[in-house]
C-alpha cells in the first residue's frame, strides 16, 4: 500500500477493526502515536528495541492481555498488518530542546485540510537565509488539533511573524 494512501485511510481502518473495544483502540492509537511497530511474532518494537507489552499496559492502565490481544488482532487483518509492521518512528524530536541548542522553533496550528502550509512556511524561512533543522507535522487523524513544528538553525526575525499568520489555513502561531 503506498504511504500516501496509508495516511488518508489508516485511522478509519483501525477504528473499524477495533471499534467494539475502546481499550484495544487506545492501545492501537498509542502504538501509532509513538511510532512503534509490530514484529511478525507479535512483539512491539521502537526501532530495534523490544517494548514489553506489560509496560504499555501499565502506561495505558489496561491489562497486559488487552495489549497482546490488540497486537494479535491487528496482525490477523491484512491491511492493518501492512501498516503496523511497516510504520516507523520519525526519529528524535528537537522542538523541546531547540532553545538550549540555540535553534529557533515555530509552532503552527492550522486547518489540516488546507494545502500548501508547509511549503509556504518553509519558503518564508528560506527567504530569510535560515536553514531548517527539522519539520514535524502531526497527523490530523491521530491528533485533534494537529501542529506543525519547524526547528530552525537560529531564531526567525520577529518582522516575518505576521507573514506566517497570512498563510491561508494558519489558525495560530507561536515562536520560541
Amino acid at each position: 500500500m503506498p504511504i500516501d494512501s496509508i495516511s488518508d485511510r489508516m485511522w478509519s481502518k483501525v477504528e473499524g477493526h477495533l471499534r467494539r473495544s475502546p481499550a484495544r483502540l487506545k492501545v492501537a492509537k498509542t502504538i501509532l502515536e509513538q511510532g512503534f511497530h509490530l514484529g511478525e511474532n507479535g512483539t512491539i518494537y521502537c526501532g530495534s528495541i523490544e517494548v514489553p507489552s506489560s509496560k504499555i499496559a501499565k502506561a495505558l492502565e489496561v491489562d497486559r492481555r488487552v495489549v497482546n490481544d490488540t497486537v494479535k488482532s491487528i496482525l490477523s487483518e491484512p491491511d492493518m498488518h501492512e501498516i503496523f509492521t511497516k510504520i516507523r518512528s520519525a526519529g528524535p524530536f528537537f522542538g523541546d530542546v531547540a532553545k538550549k541548542q540555540g535553534f529557533g522553533v515555530i509552532l503552527i496550528t492550522a486547518d489540516p485540510n488546507t494545502v500548501g502550509i508547509v511549503a509556504k512556511a518553509t519558503a518564508l524561512i528560506a527567504n530569510e537565509g535560515i536553514s531548517i533543522r527539522q519539520v514535524i507535522a502531526e497527523d490530523p487523524e491521530l491528533f485533534p488539533e494537529p501542529k506543525l513544528t519547524i526547528v530552525t538553525e537560529r531564531e526567525v526575525p520577529g518582522r516575518i511573524i505576521p507573514k506566517f499568520l497570512k498563510i491561508p489555513g494558519v489558525k495560530s502561531l507561536s515562536v520560541h
